[in-house]
């Protein structure tokens, strides 16, 4: 069973870790000095000392706060269930940051296109439409076409998050991302020397299933195949790789805009990067906890998957193949593996979702990606280049360049986000990103209503959106997804997140041009404002705080 035991604990104790000579599971000794109402999961305040008789301590860790989850194997005659599917029951695990660095990096570049998507397209709509610059015959699009260009990845990606869930445990993790990879580079070069407008739909659309296909199995393959003491920040960093490709897409865009048929470059870029991502998770291997997972599930023969997880686990590692430690390893989440499938014939059904604390859940984190897309921010963020031209910077050059400096904004945020979620909390984050965001809203409306001649409003309005949406709705409304749901409707619960992501998010990017050339712009971002206040309002009454608590706790004390 997974325990969490933070080193903020108002007692000492010492815990030794042990393993038999032929491992089938590893055994924890807790012995405290006060007992605890819980048998498995408590957080406490002042330092405690622990000593692991076969992991040393990580020089990486020491001065900063640290947290053990550990695996203790242990008979509960009440019959409870794992508080996870993979007990990690060895932690605090001895690694190389290359060999880790890799299996992170080469998933991560599926979120890097992505991102990089969203930043291209702000400029290539420019260049696209420009009588002197598109090289093209069909430039002068309608709104509902210059939509469909926009959005069309995003479609793409919704229909890709569709169909990979029935097939994902199938294709596994890496086979999921190299075919992303492989529709990243088609969709990419497609589009680039696309001769007409369809040609061109047909390319978004293509990229669009890689998005939904990438989005899916990386977060999985970095959070199966990484140390889990560093687990939180890898996954983390996730999102750092896509606003590092939103920004790389503001640069391509600032240095193409003024090129004759620019947005053709802008567009094709991605290929070579696809083809690095598709031929770095074509040298990594499956991920060891898929394999597993596919043994548990009686796939296929037992130890043909346990030798091939081994293996792989070992490469990971940089570890000679078949070495003691990862056959330990494998063997203590093999036995976590099949616990936790006892008595379950599935993960849950997909009504199950919508019962009980999996309702309440799905409210949260549902509503959270829900107000996350139709506050505006795709908008904000496919449209920065058209807005600051608006805005008064009327050479495209002067936008493009205006929204690059908003993308390193945008990254210096995130980190910051990344840096304090767990020191600060949700809650507060949450609220004061979203009150910012209304404010930016509010001010953008205010500028093209009224402040018209101070076009650095705009770009205050903007950076101030930017800067408050990555603190609280860009990062935490994900690790809200992945932290609130129950075990057993997990998967099925976040797919449903997913889907409403990219749902409303391909609506609102679509509905922008057409609502703005209806409302007008002062209009519509008012709309947007009013509904960031609605979106406050939902975190300040229905979102709890989930800082320090396990996945366990959440469950029994949160959704309850």
């Amino acid at each position: 069973m997974a325990c969490c035991a933070s080193t903020q604990s108002v007692f000492n104790f010492k815990l030794s870790h042990s393993y038999r000579s032929k491992p089938s599971h590893s055994q924890s000794q807790i012995s405290y000095s006060k007992l605890t109402t819980h048998p498995c999961s408590s957080t406490y305040n002042t330092p405690f000392k622990a000593s692991f008789s076969i992991f040393p301590k990580l020089p990486m860790l020491s001065g900063r706060r640290r947290k053990f989850n550990v695996g203790v194997q242990k008979d509960y005659a009440s019959g409870e269930e794992n508080e996870s599917l993979v007990s990690d029951a060895t932690n605090q695990e001895d690694f190389n940051w290359p060999t880790v660095i890799v299996p992170f990096l080469f998933p991560a570049l599926g979120g890097l296109l992505f991102g990089y998507d969203i930043g291209a397209t702000s400029s290539a709509t420019l260049s696209l439409q420009s009588p002197e610059l598109s090289g093209t015959t069909w430039f002068n699009l309608s709104s509902i076409q210059l939509g469909l260009v926009v959005s069309g990845s995003l479609y793409g990606a919704l229909l890709g998050s569709i169909l990979v869930y029935p097939i994902a445990d199938f294709l596994g993790r890496r086979r999921e991302l190299i075919m992303a990879a492989v529709l990243y580079a088609l969709g990419g070069l497609i589009t680039a020397n696309a001769p007409g407008l369809g040609v061109l739909l047909a390319g978004r659309l293509l990229y669009g299933l890689g998005i939904g296909l990438a989005m899916h199995g990386a977060p999985l393959y970095i959070a199966e195949t990484c140390p889990s003491q560093i687990r939180g920040t890898l996954v983390s960093l996730k999102e750092l790789f896509i606003v590092l490709g939103i920004l790389l897409g503001y640069f391509v865009g600032s240095f193409q805009i003024d090129v004759v048929g620019g947005w053709r470059y802008m567009f094709g870029v991605s290929a070579p990067v696809a083809l690095l991502m598709g031929l770095g998770m074509w040298s990594l291997p499956p991920s060891p906890r898929w394999l597993l997972l596919r043994a548990a599930q009686g796939k296929g023969s037992l130890q043909d998957y346990k030798e091939k997880a081994m293996l792989a686990l070992s490469k990971l590692r940089g570890r000679p193949p078949g070495d003691k430690l990862s056959e330990r390893q494998i063997e203590d989440t093999y036995v976590s593996l099949k616990s936790a499938y006892a008595g379950q014939e599935s993960e849950g059904s997909l009504l199950e979702v919508f019962q009980g604390p999996s309702l309440k859940a799905f409210i949260i984190g549902g509503g959270l990606v829900l107000f996350q897309q139709i506050t505006g921010q795709p908008s904000v963020l496919y449209y920065a280049g058209p807005i600051l031209q608006t805005a008064g910077f009327s050479a495209a050059s002067d936008a493009t360049r205006v929204s690059v400096v908003i993308g390193v904004f945008k990254l210096l945020m995130t980190w910051v986000a990344v840096l304090k979620v767990d020191d600060l909390g949700r809650r507060p984050l949450l609220i004061g990103g979203v009150s910012g965001i209304t404010l930016s809203l509010v001010l953008l409306s205010a500028y093209y209503k009224f402040l018209g001649g101070f076009p650095l409003v705009a770009v205050a309005a903007l950076l101030l959106y930017v800067g408050c949406y990555q603190i609280s709705f860009g990062p935490i409304s994900w690790l809200m997804v992945s932290e609130i749901f129950p075990l057993r409707t997990r998967g099925r619960g976040i797919s449903l997140a997913v889907l409403t992501n990219f749902g409303s998010n391909a609506i609102v990017t679509f509905a922008f041009a057409p609502l703005k050339e209806l409302l007008g712009a002062e209009n519509l971002f008012l709309l947007f404002g009013a509904i960031a206040l609605l979106s406050l309002l939902f975190v300040i009454l229905v979102v709890p705080e989930t800082k320090g608590l396990s996945l366990e706790d959440i469950e029994s004390k949160v959704l309850k």
